[in-house]
This record gives structure tokens, sequence and C-alpha cells, in this order.
């Protein structure tokens, strides 16, 4: 995994994300899947980064790695929830419905199949999957209580 800080230059807000590794940011980049978590603009770039510096005694400087992965996978969870609409199993077809322009764009996330995560490729809808410590739990339907 890889972190990077991003600037968006679209609204200009600097935020920072984790990748697999430079190639898988520079393959997200290419496809504009590297999205804004202001604007959700893939306007976005690297910022210059600083590398983790290793202290006389071996100790990484900067702060515990599972710990900053922890807090930055819950608030990515939270960015989620907030600002995605959960679109369940019907995950495919709203995709496809804003990519060929029949409802207008906005931020979704639910749950597809393999063949519709297959066709969704192949047509080049926009689409990733979500990895898990970055999934929202399931919001209840409106109106269920507890």
């Amino acid at each position: 995994m890889i972190r990077y800080a991003l600037h968006c230059q679209a609204c200009d807000e600097d935020f920072e994300a984790w990748f697999a590794s430079s190639s898988a940011y520079e393959t997200l980049k290419e496809k504009r899947q590297v999205r804004c978590t202001a604007c959700n603009s893939s306007r976005v770039d690297k910022q210059i980064m600083a590398p983790s510096v290793k202290s006389t005694k071996g100790k990484e400087a900067s702060a515990d790695p599972e710990k900053m992965f922890a807090a930055f996978a819950e608030k990515a969870r939270k960015h989620v929830a907030e600002n995605f609409d959960y679109v369940g199993g019907n995950f495919a077809e709203e995709a496809r419905s804003m990519y060929y322009g029949e409802q207008d764009e906005r931020p979704i996330w639910g749950e597809t199949t393999e063949e519709e995560r297959e066709a969704l490729k192949e047509e080049g809808v926009p689409a990733a999957p979500l990895p898990e410590p970055f999934t929202p739990p399931v919001p209840k339907p409106k109106g269920q209580l507890n």
C-alpha cells in the first residue's frame, strides 16, 4: 500500500488516499477514477511528499502504519456513508443508467454479481469494487426500526 497526498484542481481541496501501488494510482488516474473527496471531480493530482524517514534507532519517525490505516479506513467509511447513495443490488443498473445519460450522475455504492462487474467493465462503465475496509455498514431500509 502507498499513501499519496492529493490536490483537487476543481475545488482546491487537499486530501490523502491509499493505493495498492504507484502503478495502481496511475491506472486509476488514467481511467479518471481518482476522485476528490469534497467535490467528486477527477481533476486530481499528486502533491510532492516527503518520504517516510527512519530514526537512528530504526523506528519509523511517523505514526504506526496500522493505526494510520485504521483511521483512514474509518474516515473513508464515514465519507461513503454520508456522501454516496446506497443502491443495493441495483448498482450495475444505476451505474449504467448514469453512464448512458439516462439519469444525472451521483456517487453511489452497492452490490453486483461477478457477471455484472464484467459486463460494466466491458461496456467501459466506470465502476470499481469498494475494498472491505472502506465499506460502511449497509443502511437499514427507511422506516425500519432497530
